[in-house]
């Protein structure tokens, strides 16, 4: 059954009342005064939790030229991890699967065959142990691994999911690093920020994050960081979808009423370009400069933070979070662009990012070409996730635990 044209226009009427009470010239002001009152040393109970790497401002670009910059950096690899999704099984035994692939830009196909995959299970019974070391498939070009997760009351499929996920990346990262030669980019943050959330979220997750199988996939991305530092390579992570809130929950924690309901809503307001009637203006990308972030999330890894108790080799200042925001107007999308603090602290590196990353989201509309290759050779389809879901249930000799999304969906959909 599908609306009809009344109740259409019933709930445009009540998007027009709400509307009605929406002063979008506050938020403009409001933005502008967080931008140039708070932002160059946005504090919460007197420590800096963002504030700029250099200079404070917002620049911007003409999409046309941009595109056609020459890149500071000649080759770009990225990198992606996906997975089949949490899967729970009537034996008890909750799987997920994850699977890693490096991707180059210019393509290096012998590359792009290699990958890592990871299962990862939980089980209630501690009586099994269904850890098992790294062998090799696929003649020497794909390494896998099954990883017996600790046990959990609770969230057992948010850990099998965050682990698996984040081993095959970090893994496959540390495997192939000696494959790049001028930037490696993440399609993500560039440090495993679910596990991150876990102190936050629930004391048992909590005391699991510093356990020696979380840690040790925190570790790779430590580790991971100090082989870029070594090797002079430059470390980003792309981010398609920010949705911290650290910005809005110190402002909000100041008695600042934020309307934004996440960083990115404010970064957008900020960027974008809008004429005298209102229209966006969609000629330039915009972005800011680059800021250090201690806050949320990112405080694990400041300098004054414990990294989860993982030893750092280097200046622990290295590792800090470091990000700027690129606006695309003709998509009306926000990107997040992460460096360590170890590469942004160099003005020319500095300066080499900006380029990047403006020049590959105006010429791609989106994520660098390297990223959207690395995304598209790790991305398991709907069917071959179903397809190994009846593979477990076989192996198992044991149904899928089934919801009624089951029965509504397509099994090629869900």
């Amino acid at each position: 059954m599908t609306l009809d044209p009344i109740h259409v226009d019933n709930i445009a009427r009540l998007a027009r009342s709400i509307a009605g009470n929406v002063d979008t010239t506050d938020h403009e002001d409001l933005a502008s005064r967080v931008w140039s009152d708070f932002l160059p040393d946005l504090r919460r109970d007197g420590r800096t939790v963002l504030e700029p790497v250099a200079d404070h401002a917002k620049r911007r670009v003409a999409v046309d030229d941009v595109a056609l910059t020459e890149r500071p950096f000649p080759t770009t690899h990225g990198l992606d991890s996906g997975t089949i999704n949490p899967t729970t099984f009537k034996n008890g035994l909750v799987v997920d699967v994850a699977h890693a692939a490096m991707a180059s830009e210019p393509t290096d196909l012998g590359l792009h065959r290699s990958r890592t995959i990871v299962a990862t299970v939980h089980s209630a019974d501690t009586t099994t142990d269904h850890d098992t070391e790294w062998f090799p498939r696929d003649e020497g070009h794909t390494r896998q691994r099954v990883l017996h997760v600790p046990t959990v009351n609770r969230y057992a499929e948010s850990v099998v999911h965050a682990l698996a996920l984040y081993l095959a990346e970090s893994s496959h990262a540390l495997e192939h690093f000696d494959a790049v030669a001028d930037l490696l980019v993440l399609d993500g943050p560039i440090y495993p920020k679910e596990l991150f959330t876990w102190v936050d979220r629930d004391p048992e997750l909590g005391d699991l994050a510093r356990e020696a199988k979380p840690s040790a996939v925190i570790e790779n991305y430590v580790r991971l960081v100090e082989r870029a530092v070594e090797a002079d390579v430059p470390l980003a992570g792309f981010v398609k979808n920010p949705s911290g809130r650290a910005v809005v929950r110190v402002l909000n924690a100041k008695g600042i009423e934020a309307p934004w309901p996440d960083d990115a809503a404010l970064f957008t307001r900020l960027l974008e370009r809008r004429d005298d009637d209102g229209e966006l203006q969609t000629d330039e990308l915009t972005c800011t400069t680059w800021f250090r972030a201690r806050g949320g999330t990112d405080r694990h890894m400041a300098a004054d933070g414990d990294a989860l108790g993982i030893d750092r080799e280097l200046d622990p200042e290295a590792y800090e979070t470091t990000f700027m925001v690129v606006y695309d107007p003709r998509t009306d999308v926000p990107y997040k662009v992460e460096a360590p603090y170890a590469f942004t602290r160099d003005p020319g590196v500095r300066d080499a990012l900006t380029t990047q990353a403006l020049a590959d989201v105006a010429a791609a509309r989106g994520p660098p070409e390297a990223v959207a290759k690395a995304d598209e050779l790790a991305r398991i389809g709907a069917e071959e996730k179903a397809s190994l879901r009846r593979k477990f249930e076989q192996g198992f000799d044991a149904e899928r635990l089934r919801t009624y999304d089951d029965v509504r969906w397509d099994a090629a959909e869900y």
